[in-house]
Parts: C-alpha cells; structure tokens; sequence
C-alpha cells in the first residue's frame, strides 16, 4: 500500500509489532526500576533500623543502672563513748534475719523497733543480721540501734529495695578493725554477698573473724557461695565464726559441705528458726573455726515470734588458743 506521495506505508502488522516491543521494553524497564526503588528502599530501612537499634542500645546503656554488687555503706562507733571491752574466751554470738523490720507476715509497716527489743534480749557479744532495710529517707534504724545498744555497726547494701537499701549488718560490743565485702552472687535472679568483720583484734590481726551472710534459695548457686566462703581468708585462718540465715531447708551439698569442713553445735539437730510462730525449718545456722561452738538454741521469746518471720539463734562459743598462746 502507498500513501498519497507514492510512499510505501508500513503494514499494520508491522505497526503492531513495533507497539508491542515498544511495551514490552517499557514494561521491563519499568519494572527494572520498580526493582531498584525497592533495593533501595529495603537498603534505607535496614541501614535505618540498624542505626535506630544501634541509638537505642546505646541509650539503654546511658540509662539502664549498671549492677549494683555488694559494697560497704557504713561503719560507725556508738554514738556515746565507752570503755573499750576486753575480749574473753568465751563469747555469745547470735544471727537474726530481720525481715526488712516489717514484722511476722511481712506485710506490716516497717519498725525496727520491734526488732531492736529482741536484738536487746539477745544480750550478744556479737549479732550478725540478714534482710537489714536502711531507708532513703527519714532516720536511719540501724544507727539509732546502734546508738540504743551502744554497740559498733557495720552495713553491706546487698541490693536496692524499692523503699531502700537492703544488706547484712554486724552489731558489735567489741571495736571493728577490719571490713572486707565478699560478692557471691552466682546468679541473675539473686544478689547475694558477705559482710566480713575483725573484731576485738586490731590492723594487724587476732580476735575473731565474723562473717555474716544470706545464702541463695537455690541449692547448686547456694553451694558456690559456701565453696567461696569457706576459700575467704577470714574464715580460712584464725579463729572465726559464719553466721547468717543459710536458707538450708533441707540436707543439700552446701549444708553438708558447712557441717564437715566447719566446727558445729555438740546438739544433736539443728534448732529449728522458721517459721517464727511454729518454726520447721533450720535455716538460721552458726558455724566456726578455731573455736567449739558449746551450745546453740533459737531465742523464741513473744517479741521475737512477732517481730519478724525468722527467730533469732544464738551460741556460745568457746575460741581456741592460738598456736603458741597458753590454754
């Protein structure tokens, strides 16, 4: 077919033809670029969530509090001076958990006060107290205890409680020459540690090493923690004493670990400590070394089966004469 000009003109197959390459090519490129824009769309989200999670852990680690291990908080004399006592042989020593002052069921509004009257009936050389709350504000109950009693005070925070610091404190008639704070929290779940003190001795060594601890609930943490205790040095040589609520509510490897390597009671079983009103469980224990504990029992006064969850147990120990000294 020709046009007006004699000009051939394309068929219409042809023309065709042409339309559908002309399609076909713009499809591709279409969606070759449809492709690009999604790379590049795919390489923009993954560059901006990496840096969004990149901004948002290093905000975390800006504002997530680092963990808070066991440290020494506070040591103090009584307030009113006194005659330095002299340290016998013989001692009285008692370990009490104080259930954070909040009595019985734990459910009451704190106040050491109830407990400060049982620590008073104890009538100890030394007391070694677990679950001890030091609030963020008002007075500070274990300086007013220690006031009260005239004793020397030492506190570890073990961890922070909503209504303050938590730990392990030492009440003590005779002076403290010697602190150290041992971590024995094996586990995430729980923050355990030691308050380690020297009392009666001075810088250089002698009297007695008093070691007050909470022990794990968990049996396989619970036994590392007595396997770091019984390596500490303080407990390692010398006379010293292990006191604290040592959660062994059953015969387990940490118990049985204490009972042969440590001096224990000449009774026959452990005095039950817990529950406070009809108390089961021995969990409240006092071990020693380098010395013969002579008699243990829980102190089950009506103050003390309602001030806390836990009754104190008290021991006289008998320290044994360092090598050289005369019997």
């Amino acid at each position: 077919m020709r046009d007006e000009g004699g000009k051939a003109r394309p068929s219409e197959d042809t023309a065709r033809g042409t339309l559908r390459e002309r399609i076909a090519s713009g499809r591709q490129a279409g969606r070759a670029a449809i492709a690009r824009a999604r790379e590049r769309t795919r390489t923009a989200v993954r560059n901006g969530s990496a840096a969004l999670r990149a901004g948002g852990d290093a905000a975390r680690r800006r504002t997530a509090p680092s963990p808070a291990l066991p440290y020494l908080a506070l040591l103090r004399t009584p307030a009113l001076p006194m005659a330095t006592p002299v340290m016998h042989r013989e001692m009285r020593v008692a370990t009490y958990n104080v259930h954070r002052w909040s009595g019985l069921n734990g459910r009451s509004r704190p106040d050491a006060a109830r407990a400060a009257f049982v620590i008073s009936e104890l009538d100890a050389d030394v007391v070694a107290l677990q679950e001890v709350l030091r609030p963020f504000t008002g007075e500070d109950p274990l300086e007013m205890l220690s006031d009260a009693l005239g004793l020397h005070l030492a506190f570890a925070v073990t961890r922070q409680h909503k209504l303050g610091q938590l730990g392990n404190a030492i009440l003590s008639r005779l002076p403290i020459s010697g602190l150290s704070v041992l971590d024995i929290s094996y586990s995430r779940i729980e923050r355990r540690g030691a308050l380690c003190a020297q009392v009666g001795g001075d810088a250089e060594g002698g009297g007695l090493s008093v070691i007050a601890t909470h022990l794990s609930l968990v049996d396989r943490t619970r036994h590392r923690q007595v396997q770091s205790l019984l390596e500490h040095p303080q407990l390692a040589t010398g006379a010293a004493v292990l006191l604290g609520d040592m959660n062994a509510w059953r015969r387990c490897k940490a118990s049985r670990e204490l009972d042969s390597t440590l001096e224990q009671h000449h009774n026959r079983a452990w005095p039950a400590s817990f529950p406070a009103l009809r108390p089961v469980l021995a969990l409240d224990r006092i071990y020693a070394r380098g010395a013969d504990v002579v008699d243990v029992a829980t102190h089950a006064t009506a103050a003390a089966r309602r001030a806390s969850d836990h009754l104190p147990v008290v021991a006289r120990i008998a320290v044994k004469p360092a090598t050289g000294d005369p019997a």
